[in-house]
């Protein structure tokens, strides 16, 4: 999934903002004030983001529910702040997840729990997105 660095620019751009989040602000807050601040990055930085918009989720052809990510960036990024001990297979997969609801690209995870950033890309590929049958 990192290997393909589909929009590169444009995720660095948003990591490069993430950690001047979490050099100002430092490490270990709830998710909200990361989301807030990047806000106020992108705003400084003019990165182009929505923040909590609603994607429906469809069941059968039925909204059952919908989706609200933190922030779409650059109309083509899902960034979903974390505070959490590490980034695991669970959180990529929910990306995958997100990725699939919303059409779009790329996602980044950004985890704010430790005083080094950890991020992870996430980018959608068509195999991404083949459903497999049960043995």
């Amino acid at each position: 999934m990192d290997a393909d660095f589909s929009y590169k620019k444009e995720t660095d751009t948003i990591i490069g903002s993430a950690f001047d989040v979490l050099n100002e602000i430092g490490h270990g807050f709830h998710e909200k004030p990361y989301e807030n601040s990047l806000v106020v990055e992108f705003g400084y930085r003019n990165i182009p983001f929505l923040q909590q918009p609603r994607y429906p989720l469809i069941y059968r052809g039925v909204q059952v529910s919908e989706y609200v990510p933190d922030l779409i960036a650059f109309g083509l990024v899902i960034v979903d702040t974390k505070v959490i001990e590490r980034i695991t297979d669970h959180e990529i997969g929910q990306m995958l997840n997100y990725l699939r609801i919303t059409g779009l690209p790329v996602g980044l995870i950004l985890n704010f729990k430790n005083a080094k950033l950890e991020f992870r890309r996430v980018v959608a590929t068509a195999q991404n997105f083949i459903r497999r049958k049960a043995p």
